[in-house]
């Protein structure tokens, strides 16, 4: 397998292995200490300005590093056709900064002109799944490349679904042309909530579309009937049964470009370049066992 991912800007490649999901916090140490990580990802949406400070930082770090975005406010799974000003400033954003890949969420997060501060999940029918792939084509014909679809993060099941997930992610695949972002801690948390088994989920999840894998840390909360339910929070280290799934994932893949995200009660520096070290350490254990 090249260790190049091979999806959008090949001029700056993002390597197959791990990233950081970078914030502002963090500027001064990635920009102090390039060599630590292999590449960052952040969110286009906090660059929708004329300039500043954002764009002063944002430009130092890709002069550094290999670049990805990681979008969240297209809703590409909603009712709604995606908003023709906010894909207007992402392509500007993506001609300016030329990221080597870019990412959106199976969810929905604005209906009717009004915005939501959440990622909302979608029911998995012939209907969704039109109006979906709809969208995606769109997005990408006004952004001039492919996108990454992200697998979500489920806390309950949709009496309204009819399609299982994997299946529903394939065909998005075949009708559009987009690739996967598999996000190995979704992954784990909606099969705990949901109750299904995550190896199989892996088994039948369409690996060849994914240019991207995103491991993050989860919280666990008690429900009101004293169950125990899995939070997506984004704000502590991945747990031993996440990196196991990835291990398991990888080793079906190869090594692939793999990014840590963090987003809440945000650690120091080296704790964020010691989780990306394991991940690197996994990938390049999936490279020797594809050599042997």
């Amino acid at each position: 397998m090249s260790p190049f991912c091979q999806v959008g800007d090949t001029t700056a490649p993002v390597l197959a292995r791990a990233g950081i999901g970078l914030r502002p916090v963090h500027y001064a140490d990635a920009l102090s200490a390039p060599h630590e990580v292999a590449w960052v990802e952040v969110h286009p949406e906090n660059y929708m300005c004329a300039g500043g400070p954002q764009h002063r930082n944002l430009t130092a770090i890709r002069s550094l590093y290999p670049l990805s975005f990681h979008g969240v406010g297209l809703s590409l799974g909603g009712v709604d056709r995606p908003d023709r000003l906010h894909l207007a400033r992402l392509r500007d954003l993506i001609d300016r900064y030329q990221p080597a890949l870019f990412s959106e969420h199976l969810a929905w997060s604005s209906h009717g002109g009004r915005y939501l501060n959440d990622l909302l999940p979608i029911s998995y029918t012939e209907m969704s799944l039109n109006r979906l792939a709809s969208h995606v084509i769109e997005a990408q014909d006004s952004l001039g490349r492919s996108i990454l679809i992200e697998n979500p993060s489920l806390y309950l099941n949709c009496a309204a679904s009819d399609v299982e997930e994997t299946d529903f992610l394939r065909e998005l695949v075949q009708r559009t042309g987009c690739g996967l972002l598999l996000d190995i801690n979704n992954v784990h948390v909606s099969a705990a909530n949901c109750g299904y088994d995550p190896y199989r989920y892996l088994s039948s999840y369409p690996l060849q579309a994914v240019g991207e894998i995103h491991l993050a840390g989860h919280a666990v909360e008690v429900d009101s009937k004293g169950g125990q339910v899995l939070i997506d929070a984004h704000g502590a280290r991945v747990v031993s049964a996440v990196w196991d799934l990835y291990r398991h994932a990888i080793g079906r893949t190869g090594p692939m470009p793999t990014l840590i995200e963090w987003d809440n009660d945000l650690p120091d520096w080296k704790i964020l370049c010691s989780e990306a070290a394991l991940a690197d350490l996994i990938c390049g254990e999936g490279a020797a066992r594809a050599a042997e």
